[in-house]
Formats: C-alpha cells, structure tokens, sequence
C-alpha cells in the first residue's frame, strides 16, 4: 500500500470566500496531492529534462479510474484545540456560511492499472486544523508469506515502511523489524534515519520560492501541462459531482483531530489503518493480517 498525507494545522484563515468556492478536494487533490502521487508513482524518464518528465506522470494519470463517491470522504472541522489553542470551527470562520457543505478534509482510495502499481491501494488524505502540520508519502511493503521464526507467526510481524518525508523535517527513513538482544527470539521496530538538516544546514527554499526561480529560468518541470491537469480532474469528476448534490452531516472531525471517523473506516473496508500523523518514536500503524501490499 501507499499512504500520502497533507496535513494542516492551520484553518482556512482570511481565506473564506475562496474556500466556500472552491473547498478542500479542489484546492489540494489534483494539483498538490496528485503532484505527490505522480512523482511516487512514475517509471523512469528517459531523461531529467521537463518534457521527458511531465510525459511519464500523464501516463500515472491515465492510469488510474474515476474514483467513485464510495471510496471517497469528506469532512469539515469543528471547534477545539490546535497546537494548544482554542480553534473555530470551519463555520465561524470570517465570510463563511453559518450552514456551510464545503469540505475541509478529504481521503480517498485510489488504483493505478499499470503493470507496476496493480494490486496495489493508494490512499491520500489531506486537512485542515489537523493534529500536526506533516506531508509524507509512505509506502508499505507486502507482508512476508510466512515467518522464518517458529516464535512470531507472520500475522504478528509489522509491515515494513520506506517513509518521504516532505514537511515540516524533510528526510527519508525505512522502519522495519530486528530481533532484539537476548536469547529469546523478541523482535522489535527499528528506524534507519536520513534528515537533511543533519547533513546539509543551508537554509531550504520555502513557499514558492523554488517555482519563481523556475519560471525565471525557464524550467518547467515542475508545472502540469495540459493534459495532466485535464487527466488529473477526470479522476476526482465522479466525487465533485456526487458531492455537489448531497448535504454532509457537517462539521465532523474535531479540530486539532486528524479527520473524521468515516476516513478510518475508509481504510478498514480495505484492511488497512492510516499511519499517525506527524512525528512519532514509532510510526508503524498496527497489524492488519490481510494486508498484501
């Protein structure tokens, strides 16, 4: 499985107008979300030049159905505590309606029908007035067909874990499982850690600092073209649509909570629990013994 988070520990700010127009899936999904998925989930380009590039995540795209309404979920945050502080909750938020339907929160399930990724579920999710501020994309690896240890059947070994880490602590980590010291056979989750602030101290490039510095030197790599953006709408079309004429159960998720119950329950129809957001001394959600990738 593939897990990709987003999550916000700021609300919609001074931003009301915009977001009862626009809501969360339009805002993050096909363009900041799905800018994650395509560079995860991408073959190699023949080259590292734009064109080359930009022509492999269209491929990501084409590949990857409409998703239904029933694999998708949306939420709107409440009133609570952020970081500390008291939240508002979505609706008393400055040019916001008192009876809002727009979305805060959204997760899906996703598919890529290509010979690499069958099989495989990729689940996204992004918020606001979340737990901690944190964008990661996780990947699973496949639980092992059996164990080599007569003491841990292989139900009870956790799924091992290669975890980009985007914000706020950019690095790379693999989490997986060691046989602790001792006689007895015990064995126990371990991280191998890359941080860039421990190697490289300059500053990294924030907001859009780095996309300015392209366009004034021509590189696009980083910028959809056409037919990715056209490509990335289809996906979300069916959820826009079914959303537009449905009323939501609003506000669902506490703010300074990491979503509503129905995101958990999204993962569980498919044997899966979504990983904690944010930093944690262990960051492997626990066992699901039907999990296959």
């Amino acid at each position: 499985q593939v897990q990709i988070t987003v999550a916000e520990t700021v609300g919609v700010e001074r931003r009301g107008k915009f977001y009862e127009r626009t809501g969360a899936l339009r805002d993050m999904v096909p363009n900041h979300v799905f800018a994650l998925l395509s560079m995860v989930a991408m073959e190699p380009p023949t080259s590292f030049e734009a064109e080359a590039i930009r022509s492999k995540k269209v491929e990501v795209f084409s590949a990857i159905p409409a998703v239904q309404p029933a694999r998708a979920v949306r939420g709107q945050y409440g009133p609570g505590t952020v970081l500390g502080k008291k939240a508002n909750a979505y609706r008393g938020e400055p040019d916001v309606a008192v009876d809002s339907n727009m979305e805060t929160f959204v997760a899906m399930q996703l598919e890529i029908d290509n010979w690499r990724w069958a099989g495989v579920p990729f689940f996204i999710r992004t918020g606001k007035h979340m737990s901690r501020r944190d964008t990661e994309i996780a990947i699973g690896f496949k639980q092992a067909p059996y164990s080599a240890f007569r003491d841990e059947p292989v139900d009870t070994l956790r799924p091992n874990w290669l975890v980009l880490q985007i914000a706020p602590d950019d690095g790379i980590s693999l989490q997986f499982e060691v046989k602790r010291r001792g006689p007895v056979m015990e064995l126990a989750p371990v991280k191998m850690d890359f941080r860039y602030d421990d190697w490289f101290p300059k500053e990294p490039n924030v907001g859009y600092e780095t996309l300015l510095y392209d366009v004034m030197i021509g590189d696009s790599t980083l910028f959809m073209r056409a037919d990715i953006v056209e490509e990335a709408w289809r996906v979300v079309q069916p959820v826009l649509d079914a959303w537009a004429g449905e009323r939501a159960d609003f506000p669902n998720y506490d703010s300074g909570t990491d979503g509503p119950s129905d995101a958990v329950r999204l993962l569980e129809r498919a044997g899966r629990v979504w990983r904690p957001v944010g930093p944690d001394e262990d960051r492997n959600p626990p066992h699901r013994s039907d999990e296959s990738a």
